[in-house]
């Protein structure tokens, strides 16, 4: 099987895949090649064809991430300097409070436990792997795996006390409702 056999087989559906998760349509069709371009170099390290179909959506949804990844770190970084206003009102325009939501996320996670904190922090923010967050731990694999687990729904719970959130269809915040005039979400702004 070659590029070009995959390419043949799969790049529409792939496209439409990609579509139906990231907004814009020409990241789209660049998170397309990218993919093809993964594909095509590491097409050698496909032992068994019959697993072709579930190799190549691996790395279309591990593409998706990585752009998703990626445009946070870039967002954080071009709105560091400028005042929290500027970037709800950036992201108000767009329709997408993410960015928002991500930084009242920031703020919950550092009133957590510390081991939760810590996990949270390690493979939430900085991209470790729940199995290099236990050995930098000494833990088991099962116990990094169980505070990654338990941290996420600890923010999650501090989250929808305090707010309600509304979202696309996608997953996207588009709107929120503070549920208590005590809302620890925003003073993180």
């Amino acid at each position: 099987m070659t590029t070009q056999d995959i390419w043949t087989e799969y790049h529409e559906i792939l496209l439409k895949f990609i579509r139906s998760r990231v907004r814009n349509a020409y990241d789209a069709e660049d998170l397309l090649q990218e993919v093809f371009q993964k594909i095509h170099h590491s097409i050698h390290r496909l032992a068994d064809e019959r697993k072709l179909q579930s190799w190549v959506f691996r790395i279309t949804r591990n593409a998706i991430t990585d752009y998703y990844r990626r445009n946070a770190k870039k967002l954080e970084l071009e709105t560091s300097d400028h005042g929290m206003g500027d970037v709800v009102e950036e992201m108000q325009q767009d329709g997408n409070l993410n960015h928002v939501v991500s930084r009242w996320i920031r703020c919950i996670v550092q009133d957590l436990d510390e081991k939760y904190r810590e996990a949270i922090l390690l493979t939430e923010f900085e991209q470790m792997t729940q199995k290099e967050l236990a050995q930098r731990l000494g833990i088991s694999i099962s116990g990094a795996k169980s505070r990654v687990q338990r941290g996420r729904e600890k923010v999650k719970e501090k989250l929808l006390e305090c707010c309600y959130l509304v979202r696309d269809r996608l997953g996207n915040v588009i709107d929120y409702e503070r549920r208590s005039g005590h809302c620890g979400c925003q003073s993180c702004r």
